[in-house]
């Protein structure tokens, strides 16, 4: 349906008004406050279209007029303004993402705290299933006689450790040696593929003298390669959701925190296509997200997409600052993962 110029006018304004104040807005704020050279009587007959036409509801406590799913989508998609991160902005999101070591894990998480702090909305990263990652190096640490460490580092950057109890004697240089071992026989190797190897066999046939201590290893090497395919969702921010009117039914904040701590929400980042993605209101597929807006983009590991970066938060919420914002950090991660974090601050 076409909208004249005057009415995408107001449409506009009354979007921007309500994004900024969380209150109704009435002809008289737009007449005031825009200056659009027409009498609030005009502006109230417009609004009245606009009603009938879906891009405005009424609440009944109020006079004014509050957008709906169908106006912020318009406003998304041809009324929104593009919003150019100051310099300061920029300069921070590269200070603090400014990979000095490749471990997407701990980086993603630091991502999310950070989109949280710059947008303060509930924010997340989500790593996709690693199915199709691949083996980098295999690292074994003595943390004392009977105590090590298993490092386990993918293509993508993901790291993996645990400790474990061994109760086979071993010197320092045969865990140096069994680590290039593991990292020769299975760098470049696809993780699945790993898992249905016979390991102990392997290693037998080439540090005999060390099985032993392989077969101490090997289980747990399975279990935390095994772990490694999983997603994993860090959130950040959750406590935001208290400062935002919408929530100030304690209820509707409780059932908000059930959501983005459910199973089904990492599924449904996974499953979100590729690039900047914003899904609003009624336009989300699971009811619960009915009130919420979804942003998310996708961030890449040597030009291969390997997950999510994004918020959470009311339909009403500063799209063009947030978009923005999370376009920047996934580009620059992106880039980051590529040349290995190493850039130079002004």
């Amino acid at each position: 349906m076409n909208l004249n110029e005057r009415k995408l006018q107001i449409l506009q304004a009354i979007v921007s008004d309500f994004i900024r104040s969380a209150e109704p807005v009435g002809s008289r704020t737009l007449s005031r406050k825009y200056g659009m050279g027409i009498s609030p009587a005009t502006i109230r007959n417009e609004m009245a279209d606009l009603e009938e036409m879906g891009f405005l509801t009424h609440p009944y406590t109020s006079a004014g007029r509050v957008p709906s799913t169908k106006a912020y989508r318009l406003y998304v998609d041809d009324l929104m303004e593009r919003h150019e991160l100051d310099e300061e902005e920029k300069r921070r999101i590269r200070k603090q993402l400014n990979l000095k070591a490749l471990e997407l894990d701990r980086t993603m998480e630091h991502a999310a705290r950070l989109l949280s702090e710059l947008t303060n909305l509930t924010s997340f990263a989500v790593n996709q299933s690693q199915h199709e990652d691949y083996l980098k190096y295999v690292k074994i640490i003595s943390v004392d006689e009977n105590t090590v460490v298993l490092v386990l580092v993918s293509e993508s950057g993901k790291v993996s450790n645990t400790t474990l109890k061994i109760k086979v004697a071993y010197k320092e240089d045969q865990l140096e040696l069994l680590s290039k071992v593991m990292t020769y026989n299975y760098k470049g190797r696809k993780l699945t593929d790993i898992l249905t190897m016979d390991i102990i066999r392997n290693f037998e046939s080439d540090i005999e003298a060390m099985s032993r201590l392989a077969e101490s290893i090997m289980p747990r090497f399975m279990k935390t390669l095994e772990s490694m395919l999983d997603a994993e969702l860090y959130l950040d921010g959750l406590m935001n959701i208290f400062t935002i009117p919408e929530y100030n039914d304690i209820e509707k904040a409780k059932l908000f925190l059930e959501m983005v701590n459910k199973k089904d929400f990492t599924d449904i980042l996974i499953n979100r296509e590729n690039g900047v993605i914003i899904t609003i209101g009624d336009e989300n597929a699971d009811e619960i997200m009915r009130d919420c807006s979804l942003i998310t983009a996708t961030y890449a590991v040597n030009g291969k997409p390997v997950g999510k970066l994004g918020v959470i938060g009311p339909t009403r919420m500063q799209y063009n600052h947030v978009t923005s914002v999370i376009e920047y950090m996934t580009e620059h991660l992106s880039e980051a993962f590529i040349t290995g974090g190493e850039e130079d601050e002004e």
